[in-house]
């Protein structure tokens, strides 16, 4: 099972690649995702708010690799909480890497493994 939840990263930092940021908030869940985004003091609590923080978020063509990953599972809940990095477009025409602390706790719906919350914060 930890392999499922190290795919939904994968499946949600391949999502990012696409641009589409409604894509990448249908992987929250639907009634109850949350996101505690990484550049916004505001917590989205919908989809909709979900899509609206990533608009910008993609517009950095982020690419992220987790450098840290500690999982635990319960039954249907899963929690993945540690590092990660992300490659962003610096505004200047260059790249620059930004570390952040992350928690997703996923649930499984059928064979998917959805977002309920998603809390990431820049490093100090």
């Amino acid at each position: 099972m930890e392999k499922e939840i190290l795919e939904a990263f994968e499946i949600w930092n391949n999502t990012l690649q696409t641009g589409d940021a409604q894509k990448v908030a249908a992987l929250y869940d639907e009634k109850e995702g949350i996101l505690l985004p990484t550049v916004s003091p505001k917590v989205r609590h919908n989809r909709e708010e979900i899509a609206d923080y990533f608009v910008h978020f993609l517009a950095k063509n982020p690419i992220g690799r987790i450098d840290e990953s500690n999982i635990r599972i319960y039954g249907d809940i899963a929690i993945n909480s540690g590092l990660y990095t992300f490659e962003l477009d610096d505004g200047e025409g260059g790249r620059v890497d930004v570390g952040a602390r992350f928690t997703y706790v996923y649930k499984k719906t059928g064979d998917s493994w959805m977002i309920l919350e998603h809390h990431s914060s820049v490093l100090p």
